[in-house]
C-alpha cells in the first residue's frame, strides 16, 4: 500500500496512524478531518472546559511519536467509491487510497421539533458546542435545562452545579443513566443529584417551546411545568457519522457494520474504528454493536491499523473489555464489560475501602460490572472478564457450552 488514508482526525484516527508507524509502515499517511482542530479530549468538554478549569489549548492531544502524516483539517469527505478506491473531497477533488481507515465518529442526536440553530439551544459534542453554551450562560443567571438523563446530561449537570448554576434534568426515563445502570443504581444516582439540588423532571417530555425572548428559552413540559432557561442543552445521545457512506455500497445499521477484525463487511482494504464502527465483540457474543467510550477509540484505532496491514484473512478479532468512568458530584462511577447485556443484577463483594459493586448477568455469565467509588474491585472483576474464553461464532451453542471455562459468575461465587 503506497497510501493509507484515515477519514476522521479524532483520537481513533490518530492512534491508528501511530500504530501504522510502530508496525513499520513507511509510505504516505493522509488524515482527513471535518473539524478545523487537531484531536482533543472530548470528555473534558462537559467537565474541565465547561467550568473554565481548562482552555482549548489544554485539550489538544499530541501524537505519541512523530507521525510524518499529512493532516488535512477542515476537509469533510462527501463520498466513498470503494470500486475505484477514491474519496470525494471539497472542490471536486478526488483522493485515491490503497488502504482506508474510517474513524468519523458520531454527531449529536437532534430532537424532533426542537429549535436547533437557536443560540440558546445547544448540544455538547465539539469545542464549538461548548463555547456556544458558555456564551449562552455568560451574564445570565437563569436556570439551565438539560434534555436527556444519560451519561452526558448527568455529567453536565454535575459541572454546572459546581458553578452554582440552577439545573433541571428532563428525561423520558424514570431514573438516571437507566440504559447502563438499570433502575436500582439509576435511582441511587437520582438521589445523589437531588441531594446536590439538581431538579429532576423524569418520565416527562417537552410539550412546547417559547422563543420570543433574546435572553431565555421557555419550555413547557408534559406534566405542566414551565421553565424559563438561560440555555437548553440537548443531550439525547448520538448518531454515527455515516451520511457520506450512503452510496458506497457498504452495510450501515447503527453505524458502519464491520467484521470481528474491524474490516468493513466485504472489503479487504477498508477498516473502521471508534464510535462509528459496529462490530461483534466475540468476548461477549456475535452481535455487532457500537461502543462509544474513550478507551475504545484508542484501542480500536490501534487494532484497525494492525488488521489493515495484516490483511483480512490473517487479521485477528478485536475483543476488548469496554470500560469507562464518570465523576458526578464527587462520586466516581466505573464500568467494565457490557452491562446492558445483563438481564439480572447481583451484588458483588467489594474490596477493602470500596463502596458497592454490581454485576450484570446473562444466563450464567457475567456481562459487565458497575462500581460506585470501587476502583479496585472493578479492576479486579474486569480482569476476570478479560480471561474468560471468547465466543466462537462459528461453533454451535452446544459446543460453546461444552468448551467454555468456568463462568465469571461461578468464580465470583466461589470467593
Amino acid at each position: 500500500m503506497n497510501r493509507i488514508v484515515i477519514v476522521g482526525a479524532g483520537l481513533a484516527g490518530m492512534r491508528a496512524a501511530e500504530r501504522f508507524r510502530e508496525l513499520g509502515y513507511t509510505e504516505e499517511i493522509v488524515i482527513l478531518g471535518a473539524e478545523n482542530a487537531m484531536p482533543y479530549h472530548r470528555p473534558a468538554l462537559s467537565k474541565q472546559f465547561l467550568t473554565g478549569t481548562l482552555g482549548a489549548p489544554d485539550l489538544e492531544i499530541e501524537p505519541l511519536d512523530e507521525l510524518d502524516a499529512v493532516w488535512r483539517l477542515g476537509t469533510p469527505v462527501s463520498r466513498l467509491d470503494t470500486g475505484r478506491r477514491v474519496l470525494d473531497l471539497p472542490g471536486g477533488e478526488e483522493l485515491a487510497y490503497d488502504g482506508l481507515v474510517i474513524a468519523t465518529g458520531v454527531e449529536a442526536r437532534r430532537v424532533n421539533g426542537g429549535p436547533h440553530g437557536h443560540p440558546r439551544v445547544v448540544t455538547m459534542r465539539t469545542i464549538g458546542d461548548a463555547k456556544r453554551l458558555q456564551r449562552a450562560l455568560s451574564g445570565n443567571r437563569l436556570p439551565v435545562v438539560i434534555l436527556g438523563s444519560g451519561f452526558t446530561g448527568c455529567e453536565i449537570a454535575s459541572s454546572l452545579r459546581s458553578m452554582a448554576r440552577e439545573v433541571t434534568i428532563i428525561g423520558r426515563s424514570k431514573s438516571l443513566m437507566a440504559n447502563l445502570l438499570g433502575p436500582d443504581l439509576g435511582a441511587q444516582l437520582a438521589d445523589l443529584h437531588r441531594h446536590h439540588d439538581v431538579d429532576l423532571q423524569l418520565g416527562v417530555t417537552i410539550e412546547d417551546w417559547a422563543l420570543d425572548s433574546s435572553r431565555s428559552v421557555g419550555i413547557k413540559l408534559s406534566n405542566g411545568t414551565v421553565i424559563d432557561a438561560a440555555a437548553v442543552v440537548v443531550a439525547v445521545g448520538s448518531v454515527p457519522s455515516v451520511s457520506w457512506l450512503r452510496d458506497a455500497g457498504v452495510e450501515i445499521d447503527d453505524g458502519l457494520v464491520c467484521e470481528p477484525s474491524c474490516h468493513v463487511v466485504g472489503l479487504d482494504d477498508v477498516v473502521a474504528a471508534g464510535d462509528v464502527a459496529q462490530w461483534p465483540n466475540l468476548r461477549f457474543d456475535d452481535r455487532p454493536r457500537r461502543t462509544e467510550h474513550w478507551t475504545n477509540a484508542i484501542e480500536m484505532g490501534r487494532a484497525a491499523a494492525e488488521s489493515l496491514l495484516a490483511g483480512r484473512e490473517s487479521a485477528v478479532p478485536f475483543m476488548p473489555i469496554p470500560r469507562f468512568w464518570s465523576e458526578q458530584h464527587g462520586l466516581r462511577i466505573q464500568a467494565a464489560g457490557v452491562p446492558a447485556l445483563g438481564k439480572e443484577r447481583v451484588m458483588l463483594e467489594p474490596r477493602s475501602g470500596d463502596r458497592s459493586v454490581t454485576g450484570y448477568v446473562r444466563g450464567q455469565q457475567m456481562m459487565g460490572i458497575v462500581g460506585f467509588d470501587s476502583s479496585s474491585a472493578v479492576l479486579s472483576y474486569a480482569d476476570e472478564l478479560f480471561h474468560r474464553r471468547p465466543v466462537d461464532h462459528r461453533d454451535p451453542p452446544a459446543r460453546q457450552a461444552r468448551h467454555r471455562r468456568v463462568s465469571f459468575l461461578e468464580a465470583v461465587r466461589s470467593h
